[in-house]
């Protein structure tokens, strides 16, 4: 671990593990995947299960009073565990913390058919033909996002992608596990993984 590493651990303590990513990215997933591996994960289960996440959205309703909100104290709370935080948020992360991101990328074009279909869902109107604006406005995000993140020495990061990790499940978990110190279950996380719930592929 290089020195400086070495004394922000030393001062702030273990890292807050971040999953990360556009809405729709594969967020839950990883957290799903995580809590199988071991690893105590933060949400309070306001947001339940439905049929656009089967399997749990795994969110903590704090993380979105992030950008509002002077007291971010509570983060180091889950120093040691894993909060899933869309990328939108990471800006807003306190420098009092160290943070592990794994960051999942997905096709947009596919997270953005998922994203309709999900407010579809809800009853909400959704016009197509504004996807490709939204594209446009996702890269322009991720760019900034992924310049910043670059630049910070309290964020160690793990890029990952949706669809490797369902079509090569064993190696993008094995990169996951090191990245997070070599002491997860694979064999759990490996079995989280479901391919049937690919279902806006591009």
């Amino acid at each position: 671990m290089p020195l400086k590493g070495l004394y922000r651990k030393i001062k702030y303590g273990d890292p807050i593990i971040i999953v990360s990513g556009l809405p729709r990215s594969g967020t839950s997933m990883l957290m799903k995947m995580l809590e199988a591996g071991g690893i105590e994960i933060a949400s309070d289960e306001i947001r339940t299960a439905d049929d656009d996440n089967p399997k749990g959205y795994y969110e903590l309703e704090k993380v979105k009073e992030l950008d509002k909100s002077e007291d971010k104290s509570w983060l180091a709370e889950f120093r040691g565990k894993a909060v899933k935080i869309i990328s939108y948020f990471l800006k807003d992360l306190p420098k009092t913390n160290n943070y592990k991101i794994i960051f999942i990328e997905r096709n947009l074009q596919e997270m953005i058919t998922s994203q309709n279909k999900m407010l579809a869902h809800r009853g909400e109107v959704v016009d197509p033909a504004g996807d490709e604006k939204m594209i446009k406005n996702f890269k322009t995000h991720l760019q900034k996002i992924k310049n910043m993140l670059g630049n910070e020495p309290h964020f160690e990061l793990l890029y990952l992608n949706h669809s490797d990790v369902l079509k090569r499940p064993i190696k993008e978990v094995e990169k996951v596990n090191q990245f997070l110190g070599g002491y997860l279950d694979k064999e759990k996380m490996i079995g989280i993984i479901d391919p049937k719930l690919y279902r806006n592929r591009h």
